[in-house]
């Protein structure tokens, strides 16, 4: 296997071990392809997704916008659901990835329309 990859799976459960989401305060998990970005809030306790948005949703695949800004467009949506539901305070997992470029944007994003954390 890819070292680099073995390398940013033990970063990913470094992170897990110290946070978790909870049905209040659900984890904010970030993943990153090469050409897209997922994000989904999930309650760790019930071992449930309660929402999810992704750079390849209809609304944000026809802004033509480069990557960064796509990015910043999936913070925005996971927001707007996570209010949806009731929910203000997250805590974000950035997946093993460094808390920069992309990550950073959905953060961004998300902090922009109204999520703590």
């Amino acid at each position: 296997m890819n070292s680099k990859l073995v390398q940013r799976q033990k970063i990913r459960y470094r992170i897990r071990k110290k946070i978790a989401g909870t049905a209040v305060k659900p984890r904010l998990s970030v993943f990153r392809s090469n050409a897209e970005i997922y994000a989904q809030l999930i309650d760790d306790d019930n071992a449930v997704t309660l929402a999810a948005t992704s750079s390849r949703d209809k609304d944000i695949v026809a802004q033509k916008v480069t990557k960064i800004e796509k990015s910043k467009l999936v913070g925005a949506a996971i927001a707007r659901k996570a209010i949806e539901l009731g929910l203000t305070n997250v805590v974000f997992d950035r997946g093993g990835n460094l808390y920069h470029g992309r990550v950073k944007s959905v953060a961004d994003g998300a902090r922009e329309a109204g999520l703590q954390f």
